[in-house]
């Protein structure tokens, strides 16, 4: 059975048809999102071959393929429940399965019980994805809670970039437990996905606030830094953006718990009206109808 066409009015006040949307402006979010699948396939076949290099700069592809598809399908009014499911388990492979293996096949291959991590990772982005199903999508807000798996899947797959550069070869950098602290490293990122700490949005870019002027600063630093110095950049940015939500979050809760102002304001008020409160409380439980003042109804001031 078709569904009845759906009428607009025009200028003329004469009701028509609205034209259905084209088909390529439906199918080409969806396109977009099965490119992310297709480049997070194809990271998981290059790190089973020993190619990390290719493997991290897929999960890249990945990542900006399913901005894209977002963003696509806003310009073109085409987003639908289908491309938002599509979208979950297309970002649980390219971000939860995709980055989990290429760490399993570049660090932990030679032991038989590390493993356990990338099903953590992989779990926890899972339910990352649910939870934003359930709690998130559709809605505007500024920040995200918990830590995106896109953020978290590149973090992961772009350490082995910045392995090989002489920012980490070179310096003290490269002297650290690695294969160690790399499980740790996992499992925070698992449970941040899965966490109620904030991380904020990238800002809309427009010239008229301060926001907006700080996010062109931001797009442009990231497509500088994503053009000329891919390997030394992703990595240090993606933990300064993990660590940012910590920190915030931390911040904020600490200031929640210091007492302000208006708390010890109230606490002094309450002192005041101590006294006071008995008597007015028995004036309004045995209120005189035959004496009431014009403005009884009215605070009396604290003098």
């Amino acid at each position: 059975m078709s569904r009845p066409e759906t009428r607009g009015t025009g200028t003329d006040g004469v009701e028509r048809p609205r034209r259905p949307r084209p088909r390529v402006a439906v199918a080409l979010p969806n396109g977009f999102t099965l490119a992310n699948l297709f480049f997070g396939i194809f990271a998981i076949v290059a790190a089973s071959r020993g190619d990390f290099d290719a493997a991290a700069r897929f999960i890249v592809f990945g990542a900006i393929a399913d901005t894209l598809d977002g963003r696509i399908a806003r310009a073109t009014k085409s987003g639908s429940r289908f491309g938002e499911e599509l979208d979950s388990l297309v970002d649980a492979i390219s971000f939860g399965t995709a980055p989990a293996l290429i760490m399993y096949f570049a660090v932990f291959q030679s032991t038989r019980w590390e493993w356990i991590f990338c099903f953590f990772f992989t779990a926890c982005a899972v339910m990352r994805l649910a939870r934003f199903n359930v709690e998130q999508a559709g809605t505007k807000n500024t920040h995200f809670t918990g830590l995106p798996s896109p953020a978290a899947g590149m973090t992961l797959a772009t350490y082995y970039w910045f392995s090989q550069t002489p920012l980490y070869t070179e310096t003290m950098i490269g002297d650290l437990p690695w294969h160690q602290m790399l499980r740790w490293v996992m499992l925070g990122l698992g449970m941040l996905m899965i966490s109620n700490v904030q991380y904020a949005k990238v800002p809309t870019v427009n010239f008229r606030t301060l926001n907006g002027i700080l996010g062109f600063l931001l797009v442009v630093g990231t497509f500088v830094g994503v053009i000329f110095l891919p390997k030394k950049f992703f990595f240090p940015a993606l933990m300064a953006y993990v660590l940012y939500g910590i920190g915030r979050t931390v911040f904020l809760g600490l200031l929640d718990r210091i007492p302000g102002p208006r708390e010890d304001d109230d606490a002094a008020e309450d002192d005041l009206d101590e006294p006071l409160d008995p008597r007015r409380r028995r004036r309004r439980r045995r209120p005189s109808r035959q004496n009431i003042a014009p403005d009884a109804g009215r605070e009396e001031p604290l003098a």
